[in-house]
């Protein structure tokens, strides 16, 4: 059985305008009968202490659809349209103020639906290993710069970069510290497939009826 994590915020970050899915919202979208949103909940909630959402970029009418889920959101750290790095910071400034326990935030992409259920105990591993505390995942030979764990200690830093420096890109951002990549192997599906058009959903749809 997979042990939680107490000093892990998970926070998924179900933000963003999904274009090439013209306009659906992602997390809704079904796979295997369930919303995209629940199997990553689901997920997140077996390895971490405490599960929390971002919206970051929509607008706040746009909660409804999740109030099921019954998870607090975390508001952006800053105001305007400033993408997946405002939703970690918001959520690195809800752990410190309403998880006293939390050290380390996992951002995890709403739209993964076969995430590794060892993901919050190898970064967590792993950052403890760096100066910085950061660690992210690859495989594939690519790296998930948002499938993270990121320290609560780091959140000036990245308030200072978002605001002050104008910095949106996540990679380029951890890429400025010591950063533990973590490995996990693709067998018959990469564990961070992630759907972003309908030909993805339909690929995770026959991944799932294949068994695989």
């Amino acid at each position: 059985m997979t042990e939680k994590r107490p000093e892990i915020l998970a926070l998924i970050l179900a933000g963003g305008l999904a274009r090439r899915l013209e306009g659906r919202a992602k997390p809704l979208l079904r796979l295997g009968g369930r919303r995209l949103i629940d199997l990553v909940a689901a997920t997140a909630r077996a390895q971490c202490g405490a599960v929390a959402l971002s919206l970051h970029d929509l607008a706040p009418e746009t909660v409804a659809p999740f109030a099921d889920l019954g998870l607090a959101v975390a508001a952006d750290a800053a105001p305007g349209r400033l993408g997946p790095l405002a939703g970690v910071l918001g959520g690195l400034d809800f752990a410190a103020a309403r998880h006293p326990g939390a050290e380390f935030v996992l951002s995890l992409p709403c739209d993964g639906p076969f995430l590794p259920d060892d993901l919050a105990a190898r970064l967590l591993a792993a950052a403890r290993q760096t100066k910085s505390g950061l660690a992210r995942a690859a495989s594939g030979g690519r790296i998930h710069p948002v499938v993270a764990l990121w320290p609560l200690r780091l959140r000036e830093e990245l308030r200072h970069a978002l605001v002050e420096q104008d910095f949106r890109a996540v990679g380029e951002f951890q890429d400025r510290y010591d950063i533990a990549t973590v490995q996990w192997p693709v067998t018959q599906r990469d564990p961070f497939f992630n759907i972003n058009t309908p030909d993805d959903l339909a690929r995770a749809e026959k991944a799932l009826t294949d068994g695989a």
